[in-house]
């Protein structure tokens, strides 16, 4: 069976997503810039380089923009090493795996949001690398802006296979709409301030990953 092609939203839900982007993440920029100053200066009395942390990775339609980070590893360290989400990954910083907990490390894109590169709820940004080696199916979460968060994030995370993380974003591309980014921001925000285990597993089956972007439909 050939596969479904994603349903595409409404004109007016992506103006009104713009705009509710830009609002949030000026709003947020502006209420968290003490936080981040503060921040900034722990990264670097922490350890030797600068605060933040610039990377190439895919955004929609394929198109390579810059993603900002703060720094949490060391400044001599392979960015591709180990698994960067490892809990014992040895190349982070004392610094940087509290802000890798607290996901604290992702404050700076709020900035790529404001600029249109990321929206708030969307598949991860990853790198473009990894875009050319998709299928058709795993390639359609191109056809949207890469997000701050998305329902990997929220049913997994680092617990997750490459594999599960790709068809989670496969499945909010084809069922996105304001209800399910609604359903994932109140999740992102539980896990926030609850401040699980990024390492923790949520859901040992693919299935029941997939019945929690099924269920608010």
């Amino acid at each position: 069976m050939p596969p479904v092609p994603p349903k595409p939203a409404p004109p007016s839900h992506d103006r009104a997503r713009r705009l509710l982007d830009i609002v949030v993440a000026a709003v947020a920029l502006a209420s968290a810039a003490p936080l981040m100053l503060l921040i900034a200066a722990l990264i670097r009395r922490d350890s030797p380089g600068p605060a933040l942390f610039r990377q190439t990775r895919a955004g929609r339609d394929g198109r390579p923009f810059t993603l900002l980070k703060f720094r949490t590893m060391r400044t001599d360290a392979d960015p591709y090493g180990a698994s960067p989400h490892a809990a014992d990954d040895p190349r982070l910083t004392r610094f940087g795996r509290l802000l890798r907990e607290t996901s604290l490390d992702e404050l700076p894109q709020l900035w790529n949001v404001l600029r249109g590169d990321m929206t708030l709820v969307g598949p991860r940004p990853l790198y473009e690398s990894q875009a050319a080696e998709w299928n058709e199916r795993q390639r359609r979460r191109l056809t949207v802006r890469p997000g701050l968060t998305g329902l990997a994030q929220v049913c997994g995370r680092a617990a997750l296979t490459i594999e599960e993380k790709l068809e989670l974003d496969v499945q909010y591309v084809l069922n996105r709409g304001p209800r399910l980014d609604a359903w994932i921001l109140w999740r992102t925000l539980c896990q926030l301030f609850g401040r699980p285990a990024i390492y923790e597993v949520r859901y040992s089956h693919t299935e029941e990953i997939r019945g929690a972007g099924d269920s608010i439909r």
